[in-house]
């Protein structure tokens, strides 16, 4: 039986990617294109907060059984070693790079695959505990101490500092968001995207950019007491920021809502076209020309993500994101149609063949 998808979810979700896309593109513009920058800072403020906790609230009903265990391998583990090492072999081929530590040292998208794994993993220890969420949020200030080379590895720092928004995630129920709903939560929704907008635009004056990665507290050149309020502070921006984005996000269905079920195909493949872009000269075309950058920026990362999630590219690339997945679909489609023919046979009917 076909499982019913939710709209508002998959609007959230692909509307979040978009936003992956877009933060990565925008990464490309020179220094001087203040305002890019401090769009970048706006969204990331908040939404890989959203996605992470989307990522927690959809994976509440993970367990160790031995099937939910083999999908951790067959749709994260195998995505990220044949997409890192793809990936790996793209910036040696066409951008001449120099790489150290692959697989180990996690290119920009595919920290998150191993994030999941991680926190899937933790998802039956955390489910049922009492003040997860505050557990987790010490674990992600804790996190901050992290120091020497073999601690960044498999980008261990940030899966930990994102930690607390899977956490709430998983203690979220259908029930408990249904306070987002309605034009009171819209119009908070609204008013706290335009406080973070502020604090985006100044956000040298309270903390840096840093903090939106989660990184150790050595890198921040500020006192340990510093370090941590400021952590604090952005955990709570993004839970605010994530929440705005469910409070605005829309319920209905369409085209939108449909890409929905690619994320993960957008997830994957966006990065060859990020280094693509940035292989060709487009940072340097930008350079001098802030608002023209900023716009073909955009153009062409709504391009990417939306062209990657669209049905038939989806459908296409589908074989390379889950082969197994595929596989298992092909082979349980062949059985049930030997199984369909065969009763056929033993009723005596017309096979399915001469009809």
């Amino acid at each position: 039986m076909a499982v019913s998808r939710d709209p508002w979810l998959d609007n959230a979700k692909m509307g979040l990617i978009v936003l992956v896309v877009l933060g990565h593109t925008w990464a490309l513009l020179p220094s001087d294109a203040v305002v890019a920058w401090h769009l970048y800072d706006f969204v990331y403020l908040w939404h890989m907060p959203a996605f992470v906790f989307l990522s927690g609230y959809l994976s509440r009903g993970f367990t160790y059984a031995p099937t939910r265990l083999w999908q951790l391998v067959t749709t994260l583990l195998v995505p990220y070693v044949l997409f890192e090492g793809a990936l790996g072999w793209f910036r040696l081929q066409f951008g001449g790079e120099r790489l150290q530590d692959l697989w180990l040292d996690p290119h920009f998208p595919m920290w998150y695959l191993l994030a999941l794994v991680v926190w899937r993993l933790l998802t039956p220890l955390f489910r049922p505990l009492p003040g997860a969420f505050l557990v987790a949020v010490g674990i992600a200030v804790a996190s901050g101490f992290l120091t020497g080379e073999w601690m960044a590895w498999l980008d261990l720092p940030r899966i930990l500092g994102f930690l607390p928004f899977f956490v709430l995630g998983l203690k979220a129920t259908p029930e408990s968001l249904e306070w987002v709903r309605g034009r009171f939560p819209m119009l908070l929704g609204a008013l706290t995207f335009a406080v973070i907008a502020v604090l985006a635009v100044n956000i040298e004056d309270w903390g840096a950019r840093s903090y939106l990665y989660a990184r150790p507290f050595e890198a921040m050149d500020v006192s340990d007491s510093t370090a941590i309020l400021t952590r604090l502070l952005v955990i709570g921006i993004g839970l605010a920021g994530t929440f705005a984005w469910l409070a605005l996000t829309p319920r209905v269905g369409g085209w939108f809502a449909r890409m929905g079920a690619a994320t993960m195909t957008v997830y994957l493949f966006h990065g060859f076209a990020v280094k693509g872009l940035e292989y060709a000269g487009f940072p340097a075309w930008t350079e001098g020309h802030p608002w023209l950058g900023l716009l073909a920026a955009t153009v062409l990362a709504l391009s990417v993500a939306l062209g990657l999630a669209a049905p038939p590219v989806q459908r296409l690339l589908q074989h390379v994101v889950d082969p197994f997945g595929i596989a298992q679909r092909r082979v349980g489609a062949a059985v049930d149609l030997a199984v369909v023919v065969r009763e056929q046979e033993e009723a005596g009917e017309p096979q399915l063949a001469s009809r």
